[in-house]
């Protein structure tokens, strides 16, 4: 079973302004989003679905439906990065090509944040690094490292993280687990890459300059 429920996965207070704080607590709640986004995240887990780390195609021909015509500034009224915020919803569901139109439209390190972890699924692990790097140090990193070091611990084995979150080196780590399915450290990528999409949805679909306490 994937290491990766809500114990371990996160939402947290956080501001445009600053880095997220991780209290190892909070877990993902879809319901506090527009009514439709929570609706077509309710068609597969809620948000808490590990993804996979080879995209092979929308998850359902439902979601598709539901989700063609979708309008960022309606679906998330209020938000940073409503675009971004579509562009990951369309990633969750492995909607490669939806995901891509948006991501690569976007100019802020959220719209190439999106577009390198769309192309680390393809897989295309040079294209992912290049897109990474152009996201550069992002303000949900060191949560993400915060939710990574628990998920390991959780796990008890030997995966060595870097000191601070480093968005290659995951990078390299997803592309090996995508061509080995008996990799030793699947588990944990799984959820790691589950709390990054949990993360960097939440920071683009949230207020820009809200504080939201998650307790």
């Amino acid at each position: 079973m994937v290491l990766c429920r809500l114990e371990l996965l996160i939402r947290m207070p956080h501001s445009k302004a600053g880095p997220l704080a991780y209290d190892g607590s909070m877990s993902f709640v879809a319901s506090r989003y527009h009514p439709e986004v929570a609706s077509v995240l309710a068609l597969d887990g809620e948000g808490n679905r590990p993804l996979p780390l080879l995209a092979k195609g929308c998850v359902s021909t439902e979601v598709r439906s539901r989700m063609q015509g979708a309008n960022a500034s309606e679906w998330f009224r209020d938000a940073g990065e409503p675009e971004a915020a579509l562009a990951g919803l369309w990633l969750y569901f492995s909607c490669f090509a939806e995901s891509h139109a948006i991501s690569q439209e976007i100019h802020t390190p959220e719209g190439s944040y999106w577009h390198g972890i769309l192309h680390r699924q393809e897989p295309d692990n040079w294209n992912a690094k290049y897109w990474l790097r152009r996201a550069g140090r992002h303000a949900v990193h060191p949560a993400l490292h915060d939710a990574a070091t628990e998920i390991v611990a959780k796990a008890g084995n030997r995966l060595e993280l870097p000191a601070t979150w480093d968005a290659l080196w995951f990078a390299d780590l997803c592309d090996a687990a995508a061509h080995d399915a008996r990799h030793p450290h699947m588990r944990e990528t799984l959820a790691i890459q589950l709390a990054e999409w949990q993360l960097l949805f939440d920071y683009c679909a949230s207020p820009r300059d809200a504080v939201l306490s998650r307790t």
